[in-house]
């Protein structure tokens, strides 16, 4: 009989169980009840930081696990508890006197729970510093107030990403890590001291910009406002003027996919100029002998010394790109240093273009030199030579890498693997030519606009000739460079930078095809850039 019942007993209770299973399935991430707190319950909701990736298939309700663990600090307050130490969560609620003398230093390390550090203590590379001026302007006439320090590990899911995080690919938190801090379970705003929050971390792309933020519970997402970020090589200090929960967020201005898309708008963009520049070249040399001026003349001769500059600046680009990091080393350093070379050319002939639009246009008097061109000519091909070479000497040639915040390679190529050669010698130097640039551009506009309001009443189309005379004159001293110093504002920015830049050739064309075609003559009599560039001579060779 019992022999005979214990199979029915077995189907019996997997029956039951079975049936308990299929009615109270228990998914924590998308219903985990009333926000219970205990070992058991704090395991199984942690689980859901990995689980809940990004996906629309409804397993998991993203707003209700952020809200339960940020009324999981209010817990801590409410109860007497002093330490939580758990893989993904590590907490301190301890109770602060209300007439403190100093301000309060706590260790964040990571793997430790947060304690206070004492004065004369080494600082920890990872704290939170909390003004005394915080707890002297709390409301009410209590003597101490409980304070909880939180550090969650929210995982690489979606949750605590917020709607922004979500859409930048290759976005993050950094080191997946919050720092809650609550005082009394008051809302502390306007703080006349902010509160400090110094994150530690390696050294970061250059492409990898740092955002000190909050949770804003009302948008659900991450929000600045309040917060400033002081930047430092291994370490960023956030300073809030109010308590909630911060994080330091990691925004790659260019992740894979725009590295990508931003290669072949250059590649496109440089085969375009590349060709456009060759007609230059062609034409320049057809008037060349067809035009008697253009043998005496030094602005067509500048124009194309630029132009050539630039023809081989886009070659040796699209032979780099499309040769990545091939080949040997030596191979390597060659293609480097070659397409530096060029690079400095580019950015000394538009230098060049400017001096001379300022002999031309602002000195006008005294601008005799000897064999000018000449001249013009050591200074635009053999400066860049010495600084190639210094480069070169300091072994500052080899791979350069583009990472995103993962250490993925977004890009590699033969450039510099020594960032201060390339700050000194690239963006230095272009920063020089491109000021400069500049300057006589604005004082040649300013003349420009000058003469053709006192020349009014001659054309009615006087002002948009001026204005496409001052567009003209911006692509040969490199205007449209200038567009990288812009690229930390937004992606639309470096979008711009890159399109016309690679299509300076075309410009150039362009304005070579109206300023020298042999039907310009009208076009001359009525334009102040004709007369400028068709100037008499500053040299006599």
């Amino acid at each position: 009989m019992a022999v005979a019942g214990s199979p029915g007993l077995l189907f019996f209770l997997l029956l039951v169980s079975g049936e308990m299973f299929t009615e109270r399935p228990r998914n924590v991430c998308r219903h985990h009840g009333n926000h219970e707190y205990d070992t058991f319950d704090l395991n199984d909701v942690a689980q859901c930081f990995t689980k809940c990736e990004q996906s629309e298939d409804g397993s998991c309700d993203v707003g209700s696990l952020e809200r339960y663990w940020l009324n999981y600090e209010s817990y801590l307050l409410e109860n007497s508890v002093e330490t939580v130490d758990m893989p993904f969560v590590k907490a301190l609620i301890q109770n602060i006197s209300m007439d403190i003398s100093e301000d309060l230093l706590f260790s964040l390390m990571p793997s430790q729970i947060p304690r206070q550090v004492m004065q004369g203590e080494e600082q920890p590379a990872d704290r939170v510093r909390l003004p005394k001026s915080l707890f002297g302007a709390l409301p009410g006439n209590r003597s101490a107030v409980r304070l909880a320090i939180t550090v969650l590990n929210i995982g690489a899911g979606n949750v605590f990403k917020g709607p922004k995080l979500l859409q930048d690919n290759g976005s993050s938190v950094l080191n997946n890590r919050m720092v809650g801090l609550s005082v009394g379970q008051m809302h502390a705003t306007g703080l006349s001291e902010p509160v400090e929050i110094t994150f530690s971390h390696e050294h970061q792309p250059p492409n990898m910009i740092r955002t000190c933020v909050f949770w804003d519970v009302a948008k659900g997402d991450w929000d600045s406002q309040g917060c400033s970020t002081e930047l430092g090589d291994e370490r960023t200090v956030c300073r809030c003027d109010h308590l909630t929960f911060f994080a330091l967020l990691l925004r790659p201005i260019l992740d894979l996919a725009t590295v990508q898309t931003l290669t072949r708008i250059s590649q496109a963009g440089c085969g375009v100029s590349m060709i456009f520049l060759a007609f230059t070249m062609v034409l320049y040399v057809t008037f060349r002998f067809s035009l008697q001026r253009f043998k005496s003349e030094d602005a067509p001769k500048i124009h194309m010394a630029l132009s050539v500059s630039l023809f081989l600046l886009n070659l040796t680009f699209l032979i780099n790109m499309g040769s990545g990091t091939r080949g040997t080393p030596a191979s390597c350093w060659v293609r480097a240093a070659i397409f530096h070379y060029f690079l400095l050319c580019v950015f000394t002939w538009m230098g060049l273009e400017a001096f001379h639009l300022y002999l031309l246009a602002i000195r006008v008097f005294n601008t005799y030199f000897g064999h000018y061109f000449l001249k013009l000519s050591l200074l635009g091909w053999g400066l860049p030579v010495l600084m190639v070479i210094g480069a070169g000497s300091s072994n500052s040639y080899g791979i350069y890498t583009i990472r995103n915040q993962e250490n993925r390679t977004s890009l590699e190529l033969c450039w510099f693997q020594k960032e201060l050669a390339l700050y000194a010698t690239v963006h230095g130097y272009f920063l020089v030519t491109f000021l400069f640039g500049a300057v006589v551009l604005a004082l040649v506009a300013w003349k420009i606009f000058t003469l053709s309001s006192v020349t009014a009443g001659k054309g009615p189309g006087q002002t948009w000739k001026s204005v496409l005379t001052v567009l003209g004159l911006s692509s040969l001293v490199g205007m449209t460079w200038g567009l990288a110093v812009l690229a930390p504002l937004g992606l639309s920015t470096v979008y711009i930078f890159t399109l016309l830049n690679s299509l300076q050739g075309l410009f150039i064309f362009s304005w070579f095809i109206i300023l020298y075609f042999p039907t310009q003559s009208t076009t001359a009599s009525s334009s102040g850039t004709a007369r400028l560039d068709q100037a008499p001579s500053v040299s006599q060779e």
